[in-house]
């Protein structure tokens, strides 16, 4: 990973990541990621403090299992971090955060020891009679040190002899600084000379009060000592919690780290997908300052950059492979949210000259090497600078040619930058292969680090050469050896860029264009529904007010003639026929699958057969009509909401990681037993202490033969004899 990273030119991007972390780790986040980002992206919502430095501990965790004493200094380790979880405990946190931080069940022997400390990681007065009386008369003993150098050095007998009136501090033993002779007025040792070739003295009244002090220190060592003993038994007994602790606190910075570095300048966490599409959208590399940000679809399996010299293209190949590898750990960089990136396997970059003296292996030799390598790989992104360096040209060409489809067989995307025109010709017209070349600004002869896909770039050797001062008349000579019809191709090649350009910022103008003729016509076509749905619904009322208009002369003609009835009854359904008016409608052909309007109802087709057609609605309901009393809908199908099945799964009450069977027969102990373990198991714990002790043997019989056929058991073993030795179980889950 380290090569990779210096290849891509992350390592200060890196570092300064790193330097977020509470303790010094790997950036690997082990786990399933999209849990990982569901976490940070609910923590992200919180206002929380980074937690303070921490040390290494899995050292002092070997050393407790070997029921070793810790010193105090690696007991407030521990401390420090069962002090963050207990902060972020005060959160009112929801979702995956209050899940995870439900699990860590902090044992009441621990918080007692946690309260031990003060914020300076000293122990708090009053925890200790005995450490406690030390100390006061460890303070005492140094301010009779004190009073008492005061005294000499304003003393008359002994100020002739003294250089100045301070009190030094040598080799951490407080003393005076004399001139020769002093001896005369005071007892003392010499404990080192000044450059000046006076002496650091201390007075002998002064060394027996520093003996007290000595003998003082080293009490306070010996019931330190005690109390970390003490303090070591009670972190043996909770190992197994310490050891998971200590794991969920190495989880917790990486998410705190991305969290904070996340936030600087504004960057973005871009999740791998799997759906194949590959997008960077305004992507700046870290390693650029003031970088101007691009844009590039790399889906296709094949990505050809050609183009000027100097233009970017290695720049754009990193840029690629950096922002797989950053989304790969789940670090933030600077991109748009609309970035997509995939998942792949591995990330291998081919960049640099392999030769190489000691292995006695050419340019083009080593970069065989580095493609060898790459038919064993699967579900990989490679980049490769420079495909055709260190053989001739031509050759390359065909036998790249075969290598890249190959590869890309195995499903291995390839990023690739290339001077060679025939290589590209061969590739272009692969389906697979994607072109892309790097821009020149020919009036200001410069190149302008902006890409363009689809076509093949000018290297514009000549022209760079120019740029860097090479002779003109050098330039002119070259010209003359490569020849004019090269040249010609050179200028095909850049009229074709050119015609690329139009070409496509014409689509765009059209497909602006269409897509404005488009929501005119879908508005016209939903006024035109309106207005018919308008016609029809009044033609609608006049036939029922015709209706009942028929309806009241039919009472009246009964009460007259009949024969003349029935003649005015022919002649007023001949005239409701007459004036009933279909709903206005144009001739549309239709075809399967279209959105239609039947009346007040809207679905789609599934089938047409002759003037029928078979239209199934927005509720799932199938009918038959006629085609001609369709009409056109563009409006898509409402979302029906869908019943996710919920399994409800009730949580443990708590988190112990221990169980005690004593005194329980064989089958309500495996009863019980089997309860503990399936909480364990949605507790998230890896380790669980299970006490039955020895007595007949049939409890411990019982438990080992119901271990042993447990799915979700992986290994079991005796504890350790200060948790319980032969009568006790350490079952790893």
């Amino acid at each position: 990973m380290e090569k990779l990273i210096t290849k891509l030119d992350l390592n200060d991007y890196i570092e300064n990541f790193k330097k977020l972390f509470a303790r010094e780790k790997s950036i690997i986040l082990e786990g399933d990621i999209n849990i990982h980002f569901k976490i940070i992206e609910e923590l992200s919502k919180y206002n929380f403090n980074a937690p303070k430095t921490v040390e290494n501990l899995d050292s002092q965790l070997i050393h407790l299992q070997k029921q070793g004493v810790l010193k105090i200094y690696e007991i407030y380790e521990f401390v420090k971090i069962i002090n963050y979880f207990l902060y972020l405990k005060r959160f009112n946190f929801e979702g995956k955060l209050l899940e995870w931080m439900e699990k860590i069940v902090i044992p009441s022997e621990i918080l007692n020891i946690c309260n031990f400390f003060d914020e300076k990681a000293k122990l708090k007065n009053g925890i200790n009679e005995d450490l406690d009386n030390i100390k006061e008369a460890i303070n005492r003993n140094k301010e009779e040190v004190k009073q008492s150098l005061y005294k000499l050095v304003n003393s008359s007998k002994l100020r002739t002899y003294l250089v100045d009136m301070q009190v030094h501090f040598i080799n951490q033993e407080e003393c005076l600084l004399v001139r020769g002779g002093f001896n005369h007025a005071l007892n003392a040792s010499v404990i080192d000379r000044s450059n000046s070739g006076f002496f650091y003295v201390i007075p002998h009244s002064i060394s027996e009060l520093k003996q007290k002090r000595s003998d003082l220190e080293n009490k306070q060592e010996e019931i330190l000592f005690k109390i970390c003993k003490d303090i070591s038994s009670v972190f043996e007994k909770n190992l197994l919690f310490l050891k998971f602790i200590n794991k969920e606190f190495d989880k917790f910075d990486h998410y705190q780290a991305r969290i904070f570095f996340s936030k600087i300048d504004d960057k973005n966490f871009i999740l791998p997908t799997k759906d194949g599409t590959n997008k960077l959208v305004e992507f700046s590399h870290p390693a650029l300052a003031n970088a101007k940000p691009i844009s590039v679809d790399f889906s296709k399996k094949v990505i050809m950059l050609t183009g000027v010299n100097a233009g970017g293209k290695t720049m754009m190949l990193k840029s690629i492979l950096s922002a797989v590898f950053l989304s790969k750990y789940l670090l933030p960089y600077k991109t748009h949210k609309s970035t997509v990136v995939s998942n792949f396997k591995s990330i291998n970059a081919v960049l640099d000259d392999p030769q190489s003296v000691k292995n006695d292996i050419s340019t083009f030799a080593g970069r065989m090497l580095d493609f060898s390598k790459l038919f064993e790989v699967k579900n990989a992104i490679v980049g490769v600078d420079e495909i055709e360096l260190g053989t001739d040209s031509d050759e390359a060409a065909s036998l790249f040619k075969v290598i890249i489809e190959d590869l890309i067989k195995n499903d291995i995307k390839i990023i690739i930058t290339t001077h060679h025109k025939r290589l590209a010709a061969l590739m272009a017209a692969n389906p697979d292969v994607e072109l892309i070349a790097a821009l020149y600004d020919e009036e200001n002869q410069r190149p302008t680090y902006e890409f363009l896909q689809g076509t093949i770039g000018k290297s514009y050797a000549f022209e760079t050469a120019l740029r860097y001062k090479i002779p003109l008349g050098v330039v002119k000579r070259a010209k003359e050896v490569y020849g004019e019809d090269k040249d010609r191709l050179n200028e095909l090649i850049e009229r074709s860029s050119e015609l690329e350009r139009e070409y496509k910022q014409k689509i765009a103008n059209l497909d602006n264009e269409i897509e404005n003729y488009k929501r005119l016509t879908n508005n016209l076509k939903e006024q035109k529904e309106s207005l018919d749905e308008h016609i029809y619904s009044e033609k609608s009322k006049l036939h029922k007010e015709y209706k009942d208009a028929r309806d009241e002369a039919k009472k009246a003609i009964k009460a007259k003639l009949v024969k003349e009835s029935h003649q005015h009854l022919n002649i007023s359904h001949k005239i409701a026929k007459e004036i009933e008016v279909e709903k206005v409608q144009e001739q549309i052909e239709f075809k399967v699958g279209d959105r239609v309007k039947y009346r007040s109802t809207k679905g789609t087709i599934v089938s047409i057969k002759g003037a029928k057609a078979f239209i199934e609605n927005d509720m799932g309901i199938k009918v038959q009509v006629m085609i001609s009393d369709l009409s056109r809908s563009g409006n898509p199908p409402p979302k029906i909401p869908t019943k996710k099945a919920v399994v409800t799964v009730q949580k443990p009450e708590s988190g112990n990681i221990k169980l005690d069977l004593h005194g329980q027969r064989a089958e309500e102990a495996i009863e019980n037993l089997d309860k503990f373990l399936s909480d364990a198991l949605l507790a998230g714990f890896e380790e669980v202490l299970v006490y039955h002790g020895i007595g007949t043997g049939k409890l411990a019989f019982a438990v080992k033969e119901f271990l042993k056929k447990h799915p979700r058991v992986k290994a079991f073993e005796d504890a350790h004899p200060s948790s319980g030795g032969f009568g006790a179980k350490v079952i790893k889950l």
